[in-house]
């Protein structure tokens, strides 16, 4: 999500609603917030909250406004793109505040609402979460349900609301396609005996034209800060476990999954928590990793080796610190003069990345060895990322692309062996959604749609395992031309 506005007010935005475009609220002079009644949907209509207005946001109001009866309430704190997205859709007004410096202002909307849809930073999802438990409001999120969303499922029972977590692209229709396969297997009588699955977004094979293999339509803050993480997994029966701190990428593995891509993955987290929700205690291996292009990996721990990839305060890169090149940064952290010749320079930067003549090639071409002024934001990561944000961005008609792969071993009833493979790929239209937007915001306002409608019943903190959920959610998805194909090969 976008910084939060220094503008100490309130405005609230109109659309197809023939009413009055703007109603302010100044926060130095306050006064009760409320929205007028000319502005909020009839009683009769659902009222749905969103919060965001970045990318993903317009296929879930797209979805949502095709039936009339729905009206969506858009919160941003980026003025002219919430009010883009706004004119485009029936039924549909903006808000422009934020909502972590106008939570009071935040809560009442929520009580206004019959659903929260949050597709904010999943570090905002409790806080959203306890408004929605306080106001009695169903909630929906594409996010991870993290321990902290995990500890107020007994309020939210109590508060008779629901709470899906997990109904975007990773997590989402990875879960959805994964327990389809295993219910229908254990109602055949056999058993998981294997889960292997990869799921990556990436740049059509044709923009891939980075030394990364990678482009970014949001900040590569957490992306890049991801390589740093621990992860475990189990694999033929033996829990292995990495370490945080940079050995994840160490871990990375070719890929021969796709006759079209070359790839290479890295485990994802701890997939060991998997075992029981997913019901397949069966399995001897339980893997959940990253896709990524070739290279990747390699091109990454060279950035970590140089001291790029890190998220301490260096006084040198302090906004008001002396004006710094990218070569600076380099040999500053490096502990090299900066009036070094190019050859040692690179000698050094060759020694700290192990002599991997690829990853010194990668931080040239990324323009690091650069005179270009480095715009500071006060750690190498964070400076780091606002530099990528903008280099390696989406161009005008690029695409992007999502490629989620499950390998599911099976014992059949009749004690044969056979792996079923589930394959989902999807790229993005450049006139249209991107690859990630449609498979994170169609399954969360389907998810949605189905919670407005009375679908999903049951109260808590939950994600999408059953089959009540999983099925309506994959079927519908279909009709969006969001659909896996299937392979079964004997063992």
């Amino acid at each position: 999500m976008a910084s939060c506005r220094a503008v100490p007010s309130v405005l609230l935005v109109t659309s197809r609603l023939n009413v009055s475009r703007v109603f302010l609220r100044n926060l130095q002079n306050p006064k009760p917030f409320r929205i007028s009644n000319r502005l909020m949907s009839s009683m009769d209509q659902q009222r749905v909250l969103v919060l965001g207005s970045g990318y993903v946001s317009e296929p879930v109001v797209e979805y949502l406004t095709r039936e009339n009866n729905t009206h969506i309430t858009l919160v941003s704190a980026v003025k002219t793109e919430a009010e883009t997205l706004a004119d485009k859709y029936q039924n549909t007004q903006a808000v422009i505040l934020d909502v972590q410096q106008q939570q009071q202002d935040l809560e009442k909307l929520v009580k206004d609402n019959h659903l929260v849809i949050s597709l904010l930073p999943y570090t905002l999802h409790p806080l959203v979460a306890e408004m929605c438990i306080r106001q009695k409001t169903n909630m929906v999120t594409a996010s991870y349900k993290t321990p902290a969303m995990a500890q107020l499922h007994n309020s939210a029972v109590e508060a008779g609301i629901t709470v899906m977590n997990e109904v975007g692209l990773d997590p989402g229709i990875d879960h959805c396609l994964a327990m389809e396969c295993f219910d229908r297997v254990k109602a055949e009588g056999g058993k998981i005996t294997s889960f292997v699955s990869w799921a990556g977004g990436l740049p059509a094979p044709e923009c891939a034209d980075n030394p990364l293999g990678y482009k970014f339509s949001w900040s590569p803050r957490g992306v890049l800060l991801n390589t740093l993480s621990q992860a475990k997994y189990l694999q033929d029966g033996q829990v292995v476990s990495i370490p945080a701190g940079g050995s994840l990428l160490e871990s990375t593995r070719a890929m021969d999954l796709h006759p079209d891509f070359d790839l290479e993955g890295f485990p994802n987290r701890d997939s060991t928590i998997y075992s029981e929700p997913y019901g397949i205690q069966t399995a001897q291996t339980l893997l959940r990793g990253t896709l990524r292009y070739k290279g990747y990996s390699s091109a990454c721990i060279g950035l970590q080796k140089v001291g790029l990839i890190n998220t301490g305060n260096h006084p040198f890169l302090a906004p008001q610190a002396p004006t710094l090149s990218w070569r600076d940064v380099l040999c500053t952290l490096l502990d090299v003069e900066t009036d070094v010749n190019d050859e040692a320079l690179r000698a050094a930067i060759l020694d700290k990345v192990g002599g991997e003549e690829y990853r010194l090639k990668v931080i040239e071409k990324l323009g690091l060895l650069s005179s270009e002024p480095v715009d500071k934001q006060t750690t190498p990561l964070d400076t780091l990322s606002n530099y990528l944000a903008k280099k390696l961005a989406y161009g005008a008609g690029e695409r992007d692309m999502v490629l989620l792969i499950h390998l599911i071993e099976v014992e059949r009833s009749d004690g044969s062996r056979v792996q079923e493979k589930v394959s989902l790929l999807q790229y993005g239209d450049p006139r249209g959604y991107s690859a990630m937007a449609k498979t994170v915001g169609y399954p969360a306002a389907i998810a949605s749609r189905m919670v407005l409608n009375g679908d999903i019943q049951e109260k808590g903190m939950l994600v999408p395992f059953q089959k009540t959920v999983y099925q309506p959610i994959l079927d519908r998805l279909k009709k969006e031309n969001v659909q896996a194909d299937y392979s079964i090969e004997q063992l």
